[in-house]
């Protein structure tokens, strides 16, 4: 099936014919007639299958003859989950319908405010946002919503990972009821159907495959190495392997800097790219990378979002992802558009159970080897029998505790073991204390209402006699005899200060 036969007018399928698509993939295929006939629909859809093209393309085609909105309207609103996928959307937008009138732009945080609100002034045919910054623009009035006609919710999952939800339930309260709804997305939870069945009635599910799965075509490997080892492994294999290009993901922003700079240090041309980078810094880091002045990128997961480089050979987790989904979504950044490529995760002993949560969502099991000069010395961290970490056995207090009760029921320290013996072999002697008193030697534990706790043949040998209860003498002779002593506490009593 070619473009042509989807139903596109000539200036869109010359644009296409610049760009050199020639053929509509599987999700343009099943997406494009039936957001042309104007219904509902919920695609599963991988990123790199040429997702954005199977709701832009239509789009143009329904906008590209209508009238123009008219000031702070837009026609047709794109919601996405982070400034790249946002300026990646908006660029398709463009490339596409460049040979159209259409008009559009892009919104989002981390940018001046003022030259949006000046873009949006005279209206726009399509605006791709991200849901905070759209909020803003809004209760500052520079936007209106109300001539909405068609709503996209791109990767719809990570926008619901991200917490956008009740944001995106605001925007949509905004919109027109009658609005057409697009939501596309890599993975297919409760929560997204939920979201999906709330935006309208005649809903069309669209699959190009499976949900919550991955390309075929890209390569899954994982390396067993120690923790301390990633970088060292990371750059012998970019080096050993001469690899030209790839994208490094870190679980945090502090871990793209570390490995850019043990890279960086090791020759490696690396850039970052992460939140707390400005956008210009962002955009200059991804151009750079893209256009191969620097070898390696590492991002992390939300910065990732959007980075489409044509022919990216070797995708890297750096850091085994805490979700599954997010690593459908880390690996689609290789094998985009047909083209084959490698997604290998270095996993550290203590994140085995993180592969097992990516494998029980893909229904898969991942090839797992480890390299010959980077073998693991660290166990997987599993507690339990035998776990060195586990200082008593399974339900048995410690023995030293001054809320334990010894077998007669009497309260107090004890250090005694079931059948009597000392729990401290000592060859006869304790710990010795000052002269004076005492803890009571064996014969004699710490007297109490006229009678101690006996010590079962061992105690802390001491000499003299321990602490007298309310029976004895109510001070301790020795190096405390000075001390004021409290009866009912066994503590020094507070000092009390008189007025003169």
């Amino acid at each position: 099936m070619s473009f042509k036969e989807l139903g596109l007018s000539e200036p869109i399928l010359k644009s296409l014919e610049d760009l050199e698509h020639t053929k509509p993939s599987e999700i343009q295929q099943q997406a494009i007639p039936v957001i042309l006939a104007g219904k509902n629909i919920m695609a599963a859809a991988q990123t790199g299958t040429g997702k954005t093209g199977s709701f832009v393309l239509p789009m143009l085609e329904m906008l590209h003859e209508q009238a123009k909105p008219y000031s702070k309207n837009v026609h047709a609103l794109v919601l996405t989950p982070t400034r790249e996928l946002a300026a990646q959307v908006r660029e398709s937008v463009h490339s596409y319908g460049k040979l159209t009138n259409i008009t559009s732009t892009a919104v989002f945080g981390g940018a001046k405010i003022f030259p949006q609100k000046a873009k949006l002034k005279k209206g726009v045919d399509i605006l791709v946002a991200t849901p905070g910054r759209l909020l803003d623009l809004v209760n500052q009035k520079a936007v209106k919503l109300d001539q909405v006609q068609i709503l996209v919710l791109d990767e719809a999952d990570h926008m619901l990972d991200m917490g956008f939800i009740h944001d995106i339930k605001k925007i949509i309260a905004m919109t027109p009821p009658t609005r057409q709804n697009l939501l596309f997305s890599a993975t297919f939870s409760p929560e997204i159907k939920k979201l999906a069945q709330s935006l309208g009635d005649g809903l069309v599910e669209i699959s190009a495959q499976s949900p919550n799965t991955t390309v075929s075509k890209i390569k899954q490997i994982v390396y067993h190495v120690d923790k301390n080892k990633k970088s060292d492994l990371l750059a012998h294999m970019i080096e050993e392997e001469q690899w030209d290009q790839a994208l490094v993901f870190s679980k945090t922003k502090h871990g793209c800097e570390k490995i850019a700079d043990y890279l960086n240090a090791a020759g490696i041309e690396t850039g970052t790219i992460h939140g707390d980078k400005t956008q210009g810094a962002r955009t200059k880091a991804l151009r750079e990378f893209k256009g191969k002045f620097v070898r390696v990128l590492v991002a992390t997961d939300v910065a990732a979002r959007g980075i489409d480089i044509s022919n990216l050979p070797f995708v890297v987790n750096f850091d085994m992802p805490t979700y599954p989904n997010d690593y459908i979504h880390r690996i689609g950044r290789t094998g985009r558009a047909g083209q084959e490529g490698t997604a290998i995760s270095l996993m550290s002993s203590d994140e085995h159970k993180f592969l097992r949560g990516i494998e029980g969502l893909l229904k898969i099991k991942i090839d797992q080897t480890s390299h010959e000069a980077f073998k693991p010395n660290d166990k997987p961290s599993g507690g339990g029998r035998g776990d060195s970490r586990s200082r008593s056995p399974r339900g048995r207090k410690p023995a030293f505790s001054r809320n334990n009760r010894s077998s007669d029921g009497k309260s107090g320290n004890s250090y005694s073991k079931p059948g009597g013996s000392s729990s401290r072999p000592g060859n006869g002697e304790g710990r010795p204390e000052r002269s004076g008193a005492g803890r009571p030697n064996s014969g004699a534990g710490r007297p109490s209402n006229g009678g101690g706790r006996p010590s079962n043949g061992g105690g802390r040998p001491n000499s003299g006699a321990g602490r007298p209860s309310s029976g004895g003498a109510g001070r301790p002779s020795g190096n405390s005899a000075n001390k004021p002593y409290d009866k009912k506490t066994g503590s020094k009593p507070k000092t009390s200060w008189k007025k003169n």
